[in-house]
């Protein structure tokens, strides 16, 4: 079987990392071909959104460790596939069905979406194993959560449930396993009810100010929406209709 699972239909790219016997740990074999598909995706027009999840038990174990005493396997490129995830133009959807360690919490940091469920938890282990983090964890995990916890979890390596994730502000929502995926499919297709153009400059807005003060994000959504071509005037009120509608219907009148 691949080391990553591919499934494309309906504008929605669904990435499974498939070393389940691993808990999904993230050898180099399954990080380049992480990297080589979302260098893909980004450039096909036909896909809207991603969503990315592991099979079995676990989401992500983080980096294979058993590779690390392999000097061939060490002198190869890490490659950056949060990097990838924060570039791309799609949104990126997490279907967290398990546990996210370390690596796999820094790759699900840099996703727009986090939807977990009971048996979701999560582990900042860099501490405990001596290493330190490269993927971005140490800087995005206290804009996400606050710097104090992000200091609880990276300081001892303690688990953190799918409840408080989700108190804490890291899972959007958390639902029952068997309605992850329909849940995170869901998402996706309102995603691609929206204008395809808006949604991916609503994420360069939203993930390019994410780094900065409020007055640099301010002028960064200045100058994106000066350049920013919107639907034509009978477009938009066609959609108008539809959102009415659409309001009508998620409100019950």
């Amino acid at each position: 079987m691949p080391v990553l699972l591919v499934d494309k239909k309906d504008g929605i790219a669904t990435l499974t990392l498939n070393r389940p016997e691993k808990m999904n740990a993230l050898s180099y074999e399954l990080r380049q071909a992480l990297a080589d598909e979302l260098h893909d995706i980004a450039k096909d027009q036909d896909i809207g959104v991603v969503i990315i999840t592991g099979a079995g038990r676990a989401f992500c174990a983080g980096i294979d460790l058993t590779e690390m005493s392999d000097p061939e396997t060490r002198s190869k490129p890490l490659l950056d596939p949060p990097g990838q995830i924060r570039s791309m133009p799609q949104p990126v959807i997490a279907a967290v069905n398990g546990v996210a360690i370390t690596g796999g919490f820094e790759l699900l940091t840099s996703c727009d979406l986090l939807i977990g469920t009971p048996q979701t938890k999560f582990a900042d282990t860099h501490a405990r194993l001596g290493i330190v983090a490269g993927w971005g964890l140490s800087q995005r995990l206290p804009q996400l959560i606050g710097i104090n916890r992000a200091k609880e979890l990276s300081f001892t390596g303690n688990y953190l449930s799918a409840e408080q994730a989700c108190e804490w502000g890291l899972l959007n929502r958390v639902v029952p396993e068997q309605e992850l995926m329909p849940c995170c499919l869901e998402l996706a297709r309102d995603m691609l009810s929206c204008v395809p153009n808006a949604v991916q400059t609503a994420k360069r807005m939203l993930e390019g100010g994410f780094a900065l003060s409020l007055g640099g994000g301010m002028s960064l959504e200045h100058e994106i929406g000066k350049s920013y071509r919107g639907a034509d005037p009978i477009e938009i009120a066609a959609r108008r209709s539809a959102l009415q509608e659409r309001g009508r219907e998620q409100s019950g009148a």
